[in-house]
């Protein structure tokens, strides 16, 4: 508050405005945060595919099999740049993307898995429906 007044005792009013550039300035650019951005569009390199004659295999299988915020931290750093991961983290939810992917318990390319059913005991009771 009384930055505000000396500033405005010594310019008047123009001494009120935005001064601009206060803050910390970003540690990585524009062009190095699309990279990272899109990097989470990407198939991780350890993520097993199937194969047309029907065997599982991978680009890297020593590399992640899901994006996390430490193997994308990793791979940004791979391409050249230098960022941490709770920063890779504020990138990505201040872009309201998603790095983890939806997780399905049955999901199975076997064709003889048969999913579980029923999730409860039978000593559970049912809701009534209404």
């Amino acid at each position: 508050m009384r930055r505000w007044l000396h500033r405005f005792n010594q310019s008047g009013l123009e001494g009120l405005e935005d001064l601009g550039g206060q803050g910390r300035k970003r540690r990585i650019t524009e062009e190095q945060r699309s990279p990272i951005i899109s990097l989470v569009k990407t198939v991780p390199p350890g993520r097993l595919r199937w194969e047309p004659v029907g065997e599982l295999w991978a680009f890297d299988e020593a590399g992640p099999p899901e994006w996390t915020l430490d193997s994308l931290a990793a791979a940004a750093r791979a391409e050249g740049i230098e960022v941490g991961r709770s920063q890779v983290r504020r990138i990505l939810l201040a872009e309201g993307v998603r790095w983890r992917r939806t997780r399905s318990w049955t999901r199975s390319k076997d064709p003889d898995f048969v999913p579980k059913g029923h999730g409860s005991s039978a000593s559970t009771p049912t809701h009534p429906t209404t």
